[in-house]
């Protein structure tokens, strides 16, 4: 959580999910709030409120998410607010159903309008907020679609709509634009390493203003930047798939009570029976000794991004952690995207969870650079194809971490060093080598210094 200011009279509290690299907003004049795009542990905004003394009255939705299980119903449960979505919107649960211009009083000072933005979905809603007392606009929650320095990407419906949601973020982006002063704050959901961002930015705050300057979609015409646009995509998590049909249904509140305790021989049998069974450590801790069989998806990182990605939806999977608040911290991250309840959990020294450890050597590009005068080995990369074509090693084997799981075969025999960007998805694929029995090395190092640490490039035109 972070206080995000003053806006007019009205203050912004900025809820961060940095795993997801998505925000939601509390809006309030010292009493009243309203609320946007929760996530699903709504355990972080309720005690916010309790926190700063406020009544939440109003919970808002620009969209059915596709990147997360939403918590706006059950936040609207818990505190009796009113939940706000957009009358086109085939949900399965009671609303307060807004169309474009439509405006909700919250208190006696608020004021907010619905602006239909369509572009990331056909029915996303962006909402002015304004002070009563300066009738104005003071900010608009954009959700999905003016993001700073972005827009929502357009594709997650299915390519037989892409084109045209393409075209519309265009035009939303400038009806948003035109229609609002240059002091109006932008407060989006995506754009913090959300995979629903077209694009990512480092820009943590804006206003319509800057974006009017910064924003390629506010200076480039309709046909350019829908065809910059669509060529910059890449893939998006697989889970993806299942989370509007999640939050269309009303997805309720999640139990983040404690796993069932899991021992050594229960752990084995179920990596024998090729459950997931999840090492939530950090990869040089894993690496330098784990359960065999074992998968490493750290907390350090996208965890639930790549275990969403990763894993066939529904397979059980159990967490090994250093401590209990591990395990919780997962549990957390999983609740966001629909996985409830893990089989299992063991938690401390990983000498408890098997006989033998098993290990591999973790090494940096310079490492790389040094081996290759003594022998020959297999470089894999499990980038995406957009870092891929932009900058890669000659003569590495690619497939996208994503791939891995179903392409194991596709890996040559023989030693294999495996790189990404900055480490974290190299850990993950070692892990799936390993398991399956591979010689591996784990480059744990930055990609963007691969070359000054001498070696080839080969880079786009």
């Amino acid at each position: 959580m972070q206080i995000g200011g003053q806006v007019g009279g009205l203050s912004v509290i900025i809820i961060e999910t940095p795993s997801l690299g998505d925000r939601s907003y509390l809006v309030h004049d010292g009493t009243v709030a309203l609320a946007v795009d929760p996530q699903r542990d709504v355990d972080r905004v309720l005690d916010t409120l309790s926190e700063h003394r406020l009544q939440l009255t109003h919970v808002f939705e620009t969209h059915i998410h596709n990147d997360y299980v939403t918590g706006g119903l059950a936040l609207s449960d818990a505190t009796g607010a009113d939940y706000v979505v957009n009358a086109e919107d085939p949900v399965a649960f009671r609303r307060t159903a807004v169309r474009d211009a439509d405006t909700i009083a919250v208190g006696d000072r608020m004021r907010v309008t619905a602006m239909a933005t369509p572009g990331h979905t056909f029915t996303h809603l962006s909402y002015v907020v304004a002070d009563a007392e300066q009738p104005a606009p003071l900010a608009v929650l954009t959700g999905g679609s003016l993001l700073f320095g972005t827009t929502g990407r357009p594709d997650l419906l299915g390519p037989e709509h892409t084109h045209r949601l393409a075209r519309l973020q265009h035009a939303s982006a400038r009806r948003l634009a035109t229609a609002l002063p240059d002091g109006v704050r932008v407060l989006p959901t995506h754009g913090f390493g959300s995979f629903c961002s077209s694009t990512q930015t480092f820009a943590t705050e804006s206003t319509v203003g800057e974006q009017r300057r910064v924003n390629p979609v506010l200076s480039q015409g309709e046909q350019t930047y829908v065809e910059r646009l669509l060529a910059g995509l890449d893939d998006y998590p697989a889970y993806y798939a299942r989370m509007a049909t999640a939050n269309l249904a009303g997805p309720g509140r999640p139990d983040l009570s404690p796993p069932q305790k899991t021992d050594s021989l229960e752990l084995g049998r179920r990596i024998a029976a090729g459950e997931w069974v999840i090492d939530l450590r950090h990869r040089r801790v894993y690496a330098a000794g784990h359960l065999p069989g074992s998968l490493n998806f750290g907390l350090d990182g996208g965890f639930a991004t790549y275990v969403g990605w990763l894993i066939e939806w529904g397979a059980p999977l159990t967490l090994l952690g250093s401590t209990a608040a591990d395990v919780a911290a997962a549990q957390r991250e999983l609740v966001r995207i629909g996985i409830d309840r893990p089989a299992g959990a063991a938690v401390g020294d990983a000498r408890n969870w098997a006989g033998r450890l098993a290990s591999f050597p973790v090494a940096s590009f310079a490492d790389l650079v040094e081996v290759r005068h003594h022998r020959r080995v297999t470089v894999l990369d499990v980038r995406r194809g957009t870092e891929h074509r932009a900058a890669h090693l000659p003569g590495a084997i690619h497939i996208p971490i994503h791939e891995l799981p179903t392409r194991l075969h596709d890996v040559p025999a023989g030693e294999v060093w495996v790189h990404c960007q900055g480490g974290y998805r190299a850990a993950v694929a070692a892990s799936f080598l390993d398991a399956a029995g591979r010689q591996v090395v784990a480059i744990d190092d930055d990609f963007a210094y691969a070359g000054d640490r001498g070696l080839e490039l080969v880079t786009a035109p």
